[in-house]
């Protein structure tokens, strides 16, 4: 289900718990496991919940709420924009307008070719730097329409 560099990954993340509260990894446990995945499969899931002593529901509840997991395949790059109180005073609107325009899809779709997902999500913790998306690991800040053309020609 998973690689052995996964589990052992998980497993140092379990390690930091008690025994008996080793589902307080669950959080890691579905980060590293959509890392290499892609996105949380419902036998990934299943998986994971086995691995951490939880129940599935209980597994698919942290899943379903937070906006960083993603319960279906996403494209190559997953395009994540605060449209939160900050982001939204600071011109997020425009952003996104500008992405779907640019892309050619709307909020929660992927491109044709798979290269990208256009996300809405909540506050990123950015807020001085509003408007704001996110790229894998990589925060972008001060957008402007200029500014997310040169980031999507640098992207490969």
């Amino acid at each position: 289900m998973l690689s052995k560099n996964a589990l052992t990954q998980i497993d140092r993340e379990i390690a930091k718990y008690p025994p008996e509260r080793k589902s307080s990894a669950v959080m890691a446990a579905l980060r590293i496991a959509q890392e290499e995945k892609g996105w949380l499969e419902t036998a990934t899931m299943d998986y994971l919940a086995e691995h951490l002593g939880m129940q599935p529901i209980e597994v698919y509840e942290v899943a379903t709420f937070y906006s960083m997991y993603e319960l279906k395949p996403v494209g190559k790059h997953k395009i994540c924009v605060c449209t939160n109180i900050s982001c939204m005073l600071m011109g997020s609107d425009t952003v996104v307008a500008h992405l779907e325009k640019r892309l050619g899809v709307k909020l929660g779709e992927t491109t044709g070719d798979g290269r990208y997902t256009l996300k809405q999500v909540e506050c990123l913790a950015a807020c001085c730097g509003a408007p704001m998306m996110q790229i894998g690991k990589q925060y972008y800040e001060n957008l402007t329409p200029q500014k997310i053309d040169e980031i999507l020609a640098g992207l490969k």
